[in-house]
């Protein structure tokens, strides 16, 4: 708090400060100093950035651009939310959002040559249709219609503090003949993150040490991946997209474990993980005129495929004396069918339409004990083998309009009906029904000065894998599953105020509240194991902060700084103890700052970010991982030519070490006194990456 209220109070104070002329789109502030088209170029309520205002960055793809935008972040939504309608970021492409779920927001931009962009477009969400209602700010990235071939290459080399040197790259190709658009991209993302560090066991109320152990473990994760897309642009409300996606990916982890324990022998311990995955995709779009406006049509279906094998050993000069072995097997699919008929006329905006979802997870755990000389038994778990099924549809309305210069107001409506049933080793089934207004006001008072009302009734998405019951061998324990589990809902008001500063920066404050009814936290089972559930009605207020300020009026040339900073308070009241406690997996507060300067041929800067501990309240436990705090990067680049960029990275600077503090309690944590608590450390040390982009065609 002490460093973001600080910084909450110096951004509204920059933006009071600024002048009404530089605040204006198209203004330049100072010689040479790039700035906004003109708002001639797009619709008056948007922001527009031409392509020359991001030469002096050399971007190389469409994602160097979006991440240029003054006071603009990426959010790639929600890949994991069911459906479509509720997964969307806040970049659309040519005023149309990606019709994949898969690839990641970034992954999609990073496809498009930065050669391609004529413009990006920065506007609040209602400008782009009922997903990006409430949205502060979207990005719509313009792009030209020139045919040919044009590409990226992107290759980097990392080498960690063991020595070793991991290769990655990608490289993706856009080709456009008459108005058709094909895109095709290939890479294999692989990382390599050894860590070292202890575990300390000790025991309450005493301090007695029971345990020390020595860790060190080798991590590896891999995925390959194939993506392609074409696009069909006729004119307003005539397109055709497709697009397609196959990944195949393992994550490994290999960890020796010196164990000294306070008695007994010395033990060298093992644990490995190796877990697979494959995942498809495939979808489109197809818009058409009708009625004085445009019928869209998105199809899609996805599946991903899980072969996890988890085995922690007990071992005594070599010979194991116990352990455990689990072994995931689980399917996911989704297919979506959604409709939409949008039309501007008079001053209103109108969208109505429909979603029909079909979701499934097949399930299969099989946990088994390993006994001295490797014999195995199976251990039943509740809820270890299942299938999760749900229909969900909904059907949405909404309008807004313009009514003054400065004033606008939009709303809207859906109501969510979902059947979902378990099936396996547990039975259960319901039908659940919503209905979710929404309000937007948004309102312009002059100098700059743009505010924002949102108010909304929301509902949460089911993570299916909370269904099913679970070891993690890697922290001893279980988490059940919980077959009854509910969707959490939640009114919620979002208040923003933002104002350009200093020419082309941005100053924004958020204030948010959301009051919630069946909170999704953890709770226990009848079976005595700790599970996701629900705990009734909680609270979460927050108040975000950004700041994207350029530094040549301070004697900086090409300086510019960033800060991004959040506040959180939650509230709920806890299953064990009675009392009032923050929501599991909620920190408290966030910081990033960054520095970049851009000269010439040459770039360098830093980035910085830090947060407190992160709680988590399990039945017996709380668990507190603390994370990297703080965290610092620093990179330097140089533009060999107007194509071809040479970037060296360094992580972790200081070499800050991850902490994780385990506080157990005695049968539960209805009990007020500790009994253990397990202290972790790991660190990965500095780590340097060098990395090549090449732009073709």
């Amino acid at each position: 708090m002490r460093l973001i209220l600080p910084f909450g109070a110096a951004a509204l104070a920059m933006a009071a400060a600024g002048s009404p002329a530089a605040a204006q789109a198209g203004q330049p502030e100072a010689e040479g100093e790039p700035s906004p088209a003109s708002a001639a170029a797009s619709p008056a309520d948007r922001q527009s950035y031409p392509a020359g205002y991001f030469a002096p960055f050399a971007p190389s793809t469409a994602l160097d651009v979006i991440r240029r935008v003054p006071g603009f972040t990426i959010d790639s939504g929600a890949q994991d939310v069911r459906g479509f309608g509720g997964a969307a970021g806040n970049v659309v492409i040519n005023g149309a959002r990606p019709s994949s779920k898969s690839d990641a927001l970034e992954t999609i931009l990073a496809r498009i040559p930065a050669r391609r962009v004529l413009r990006v477009e920065v506007a609040s969400g209602e400008a782009f249709g009922a997903e990006f209602t409430g949205r502060a700010q979207v990005a719509n990235l313009v792009l030209d219609a020139e045919g040919g071939l044009s590409g990226t290459i992107d290759l980097s080399l990392r080498r960690d503090f063991s020595g070793q040197i991991t290769p990655q790259g990608t490289v993706s190709a856009l080709l456009r003949r008459g108005q058709s658009t094909f895109n095709l991209s290939a890479g294999f993302n692989n990382r390599h993150g050894p860590e070292e560090g202890i575990d300390l066991l000790t025991a309450l109320p005493g301090g007695t040490q029971l345990e020390l152990r020595e860790k060190y473990n080798d991590i590896t994760d891999q995925l390959a991946f194939v993506s392609g897309s074409w696009a069909l642009e006729q004119g307003e409300n005539r397109s055709a997209r497709l697009n397609a996606r196959f990944a195949m990916g393992d994550f490994f982890l290999g960890q020796a474990n010196a164990v000294f324990p306070a008695s007994g022998p010395i033990r060298d311990d093992r644990l490995v993980q190796d877990f697979e995955r494959t995942e498809f995709e495939i979808g489109g779009d197809i818009t058409r005129p009708l009625a004085g406006g445009g019928l869209k049509l998105i199809g899609l279906f996805t599946r991903r495929d899980r072969d996890n094998l988890e085995e922690s050993l007990n071992r005594v000069v070599n010979t194991v004396t116990g352990g455990f072995s689990q072994n995931v097997i689980d399917r996911r699919d989704e297919a979506v069918l959604r409709l939409t008929w949008a039309r501007s006329d008079g001053g209103w905006n109108f969208e109505a339409g429909a979603e029909g979802a079909f979701n499934q997870l097949r399930s299969d755990v099989n946990l088994f004990a390993i006994q001295p000389g490797g014999a195995r038994t199976r251990i039943d778990l509740p809820i270890d083998q299942a299938t999760v099924t749900e229909y969900r549809s909904e059907v949405f309305v909404n309008a807004g309009r313009q009514l003054a210069p400065n004033f606008r107001i939009d709303g809207g409506l859906t109501l969510e009906a979902s059947r979902l049933t378990v099936t396996g080793d547990a039975t259960s089934e319901r039908t659940l029904r919503f209905l979710k207004p929404r309000l937007v006001l948004d309102w312009r008072p002059g100098d700059g000065w743009r505010t924002q009302l949102a108010l909304s009734r929301t509902v949460a998405q089911l993570d299916f894998n909370d269904f099913i019951s679970a070891a993690e061998l890697s922290n001893d324990r279980v988490t059940g599953g919980n077959a009854d589990l509910r969707p959490q809902r939640a009114w919620e008001v979002l208040a923003t105020i933002e104002r350009p500063i200093l020419g082309d920066g941005q100053a924004r404050l958020e204030l948010g509240y959301q009051q919630i009814e069946q909170l999704q936290d953890r709770v226990p089972t009848p079976e005595g194991f700790d599970a996701p559930g629900n705990l009734g009605s909680g609270r979460l207020a927050f108040l975000r902060g950004s700041l994207d300020a350029p530094l040549d009026r301070f004697g900086i040339g090409g300086g510019r700084f960033t800060l991004n900073g959040t506040l959180r308070d939650t509230s709920v009241e806890d299953p064990y103890t009675g009392r009032d406690r923050a929501f599991s997996g909620f920190n408290e507060w966030e910081l990033r700052a960054g520095f970049r300067q851009d000269r010439g041929q040459f770039a360098w800067g830093i980035d910085y970010f830090a947060s407190p501990a992160t709680r988590f309240y399990r039945r017996n436990e709380v668990d507190v991982p603390n994370g990297f705090e703080p965290f610092v990067e620093a990179f330097a680049e140089y533009r060999m030519t107007p194509r071809t960029t040479v970037s060296l990275r360094a992580e972790n600077i200081f070499d800050v070490k991850f902490t994780r503090v385990r506080t157990f309690y005695a049968p539960d944590r209805s009990s007020p006194t500790p009994s253990l608590v397990e202290y972790r450390e790991r660190s990965g040390h500095p780590a340097v990456s060098l990395r090549l982009r090449h732009a073709f065609g």
